[in-house]
């Protein structure tokens, strides 16, 4: 893990800065989600890459109903169906 030498305090509301040159660096922008993990005692912050939700796919996305679905998956579940995909 890389230090930075950036100390932010957190506020009474639970909040913290992030400083512009972060996030120019890591092109994060006014409303993009950043996904939050935890390792241990770190708190990891990752700017949200929406995925395929049953194979964590990025590749040739759909929304359906709210969800991220690949083509690549729709093909295999038509399969599964019993369905004849061309």
């Amino acid at each position: 893990m890389k230090s930075t030498g950036i100390v932010r305090k957190v506020d009474e509301l639970g909040r913290i800065v992030l400083p512009i040159e972060l996030r120019r660096n890591l092109d994060i922008h006014e409303k993009d989600a950043l996904e939050i993990f935890i390792d241990n005692d770190k708190i990891i912050l990752k700017k949200y890459q929406p995925a395929d939700i049953f194979n964590g796919s990025m590749d040739d996305l759909i929304d359906y109903k709210g969800k991220k679905i690949s083509k690549e998956t729709i093909i295999e579940l038509a399969r599964i169906a019993g369905l004849t995909v061309s």
